[in-house]
């Protein structure tokens, strides 16, 4: 169930909190340090000993929400009036002191019926680790709180985005394509030494490998999808794939059909930017039946081939494929199966090699309002 609302001007173990936060699960929340010392607490009241919460349970992970629940003796329930439940990202357990004001470290409920949900986009990102802690309070008739001791402190990481976290990311990303343009090649650019190895030790073959951690930070694909990136935007003027790469100056060209047809799935991964104006959409092409389609099946928003704002392949008379792509958007397409050289062809390019254009770990603007959404970034 959802927490219920927070009573204003709480006592907190070291501070008290003055303002409530609006529009979250938990209705009303304040922003406290964790108690560090109790006999410095100066809001608190004395009385009787409160049950120290046991086994804590955290279920129902999301990437925005979880379920905690405990084990406290039950002759002391009816005199828990409210939990403060004491949430840090784990990496910032021990430096609370530079928090900035607006992040919260301590919520504060009344006491409902366990588990208890936490929700709130504002202060719970995607793959993300927290630790968490809980104290059982009882609240006086002079508005001080008498409270247990702290729980033990608890570990647990947040969830990927969502299906429907990725629509929202998707539909985003349809508002800014733009018009479709007209192409014929996939491309890839890497360095000699990775083509001489893709012909030397793995069979004159470009093997998938683990995506990077580049894009969203809730993205369900980073770090878990293999598979090849491919390019496939064009020059407006000339039609034809950019001369300069942030990749390397050797690039591998196959023609679209190879990769793309009735017999691929295409599905949506990842909408992002990197502090600039250009805008990055990743598309996964998957084979129908192979391990990355049925990876994408359980993810990833699936994209109709002919019909979509992104990378489109139809048939014309005659049965001969014409692809497109969108103008406004730079995309990265995954391929999530091994591609043959022999397929295509090798070439130096007569550009520059842009490292600075690299997307390799890059991570996503959290502060773009054209590429995020509310549940992290």
């Amino acid at each position: 169930m959802e927490v219920p609302s927070v009573e204003r001007g709480v006592g907190s173990p070291r501070s008290p909190c003055e303002d409530m936060i609006k529009n979250m699960s938990l209705e009303a929340v304040q922003l406290c340090e964790r108690e560090e010392n109790k006999s410095q607490d100066s809001g608190i009241a004395g009385m009787e000993e409160l049950p120290v919460p046991q086994n804590i349970k955290i279920s129902n992970i999301t990437c925005d929400s979880f379920k905690i629940s405990w084990d406290m003796d039950s002759k002391a329930k009816e005199r828990i009036t409210h939990y403060f439940i004491d949430l840090n990202k784990k990496e910032n357990k021990n430096s609370n002191k530079f928090k900035h004001k607006d992040v919260p470290t301590k919520l504060v409920a009344k006491a409902v019926p366990l588990p208890m949900t936490v929700r709130g986009h504002w202060f719970l990102s995607p793959r993300t680790e927290y630790t968490v802690a809980v104290q059982t309070a009882s609240k006086q008739s002079d508005g001080d709180y008498s409270v247990s001791e702290w729980s033990e402190i608890i570990e647990f990481c947040t969830a990927d985005y969502s299906s429907v976290h990725l629509t929202q990311l998707l539909e985003k990303a349809e508002v800014i394509a733009g018009r479709m343009l007209k192409f014929s090649v996939f491309y890839r650019n890497q360095s000699k030494e990775y083509f001489d190895g893709a012909r030397e030790v793995q069979g004159n073959k470009m093997l998938p490998s683990v995506k990077d951690n580049s894009g969203s930070h809730g993205s369900p694909i980073s770090g878990k999808l293999e598979g090849i990136f491919f390019s496939c935007n064009t020059e407006f003027n000339t039609g034809k794939p950019p001369q300069d790469s942030p990749y390397g100056r050797y690039r591998f060209e196959v023609q679209a059909k190879a990769l793309f047809n009735q017999e691929t799935n295409l599905y949506f991964g990842d909408f992002y930017c990197m502090y600039t104006a250009y805008h990055y959409v990743i598309l996964v092409l998957a084979p129908a039946g192979s391990l990355g389609d049925e990876f994408c099946k359980q993810r990833l928003p699936a994209l109709d081939i002919a019909n979509n704002k992104f990378l489109t392949c139809t048939e014309e008379e005659g049965g001969q494929l014409v692809f497109h792509h969108a103008q406004d958007v730079i995309l990265e397409v995954i391929y999530t199966e091994p591609v043959d050289l022999a397929l295509g062809t090798v070439a130096e390019i007569s550009g520059h090699q842009l490292m600075s254009l690299s997307t390799f770990n890059a991570k996503k603007d959290p502060s773009c309002k054209t590429c995020n959404i509310s549940v992290g970034r």
